[in-house]
């Protein structure tokens, strides 16, 4: 048998009150992609910052090509091959491709930068990706799906054995990902080694060879991807919650309208939306990227302008509607935004201040003082309420997993108690597990009485969690169904002409 290109045995990894890894084992081949999968604050991340340099590991042992190696820093990292694609894209968006490729990189000639040999570098690196690009155009005219791209080829330009990829479909579209797919292809077939983290398990089935399986800190399983099943996944990520739990729901008692859109439009973006979300709903918003779902959402709060409409919404159960202007529907709605990182969270400050930014007023003394205490007090209720791993109500939001930062930006709203909410891929980038707190948590609210409209990319996702759904095409609700509506039918309403 092949001699792995990668091994890291018995790797661990403590952190002030957390045992982040421990005695983790990991291995890779030459040619071939390993996903590595597991539930938000598996460990996943810990253990690829140990191998890219990031984070030193208290013990075991890292072999590449069957030899020992010692790690210490990303430039040691980068001199043994491995390279990192972020799933949060490092890009300089107002730098030409050539610049952001080969930013920590470029040719000098009489200690100038050789832009024609910089050119010609990035121009054969991204013929192996199969990608023809203006290199001299600024990085932020490109898709999302170029500037991944653009990223992988920064990454080759090192000429790496190995390269870690982390979520990096989560923003693209499909014909994106199909290239991104190809050029992870084209790699394997140049025997570079891929490690691939994602939450999407039926990518790990599309492009892997083999995979491994983290769950608090510890590998609960590795093989073959033919030798497992989908369940058998979800099993060793979940551990002991029920698959049977992962897709139920039970639909609570509609009530009353609580938030009613009539006519609302926007030039080349909305198109006469109207629409109604009753109290103890749950309403999936559904339609294909750039159909005008995020659009929507951001004009009912104010973020973006509008034409004409109007928007209703009923302060209390039992109430009268007023119609309320856009600017003034934050008073009363919820927003959890699609991007977290760079909408919903100031990743510098603590977890504690993030999940009091949207109830400041009710914890003001006088003037701008905020009365630490009470503060204190609700963010640890709401943690301990939401489950969320953390060493300290102080450090840094950034630290956390990404299931766990989405986690702040829900609490945030608990405090605040909205009677409505609008919830932009609230899943998205996920596990599973993560992904069935987040969907207890919703029914939960819409158990007592709140308004949720939810948006969701995954089909079956907005299929399991929603009462009924919307369907939007080019800037337009084109159906409403209910919740017996099929994957084929919402596709049908979304890609028709």
């Amino acid at each position: 048998m092949a001699i792995p290109s990668l091994q890291m045995i018995g790797v661990a990894k403590q952190f002030p009150g957390v045992q982040a890894l421990k005695n983790v084992d990991f291995e890779a081949y030459a040619g071939e992609a390993m996903a590595l999968v597991g539930a938000n604050g598996a460990g996943k991340s810990t253990l690829m910052n140990v191998l890219g340099g990031v984070i030193r590991k208290d013990a075991g042992v890292i072999k590449i090509g069957g030899q020992p190696v010692d790690i210490h820093s990303p430039s040691d990292a980068m001199r043994l091959g491995i390279a990192f694609v972020h799933q949060e894209m490092t890009v300089l968006p107002t730098l030409s491709i050539v610049d952001n490729m080969c930013i920590s990189r470029f040719p000098f000639r009489s200690h100038l930068i050789d832009y024609a040999k910089a050119k010609e570098m990035c121009q054969a690196v991204l013929a192996r990706l199969g990608c023809e690009l203006n290199l001299d155009v600024p990085l932020r005219n490109l898709s999302p799906g170029d500037q991944q791209l653009v990223e992988i080829g920064r990454a080759l330009l090192a000429d790496p054995r190995i390269i870690i990829f982390d979520e990096p479909t989560s923003s693209l579209t499909s014909r994106e990902k199909q290239r991104l797919f190809e050029a992870i292809q084209a790699l394997k077939q140049q025997q570079v080694t891929i490690i691939y983290i994602t939450h999407f398990l039926d990518e790990v089935f599309d492009i892997c060879e083999r995979v491994t399986v983290l769950r608090n800190g510890e590998t609960v399983g590795a093989g073959l991807v033919t030798d497992l099943a989908r369940e058998d996944m979800v099993r060793m990520m979940i551990g002991d919650i029920k698959l049977d739990a992962y897709y139920a729901h039970e639909s609570a008692q509609a009530g009353d309208v609580a938030l009613s859109v009539k006519g609302l439009r926007r030039r080349g973006v909305l198109q006469d939306i109207s629409f109604e979300v009753r109290f103890g709903e749950v309403v999936g918003l559904w339609g294909l990227l750039g159909s005008g779902r995020t659009e929507l959402v951001r004009a009912i709060m104010g973020l973006d302008p509008i034409d004409g409409g109007e928007i209703w919404v009923r302060q209390r159960k039992h109430q009268d509607l007023v119609r309320v202007r856009p600017e003034r529907a934050k008073q009363y709605i919820g927003l959890i935004t699609e991007n977290r990182r760079e909408d919903g969270l100031l990743l510098p400050i603590s977890v504690k201040q993030n999940m009091s930014l949207a109830n400041l007023k009710a914890l003001t003394l006088v003037g701008p003082l905020v009365d630490a205490k009470k503060e204190t007090k609700l963010a640890r209720q709401y943690v301990e309420r939401l489950n969320i791993m953390l060493a300290s109500l102080d450090q840094p939001v950034a630290t956390l997993s990404g299931g766990n930062q989405q986690k702040v930006i829900i609490g945030r709203w608990l405090q605040r108690d909205p009677i409505i909410y609008l919830m932009d891929e609230p899943t998205r980038g996920l596990d599973v597990g993560a992904k069935l707190e987040i969907r207890k948590l919703i029914h939960e609210l819409a158990a007592a009485g709140a308004a949720i409209l939810v948006i969701s990319s995954d089909i079956e996702e907005i299929m399991v969690m929603s009462d009924r759904f919307l369907v939007m095409n080019r800037g337009r609700i084109v159906d409403a169904l209910p919740r017996g509506a099929t994957a084929v039918q919402l596709m049908t309403a979304a890609s028709s002409v």
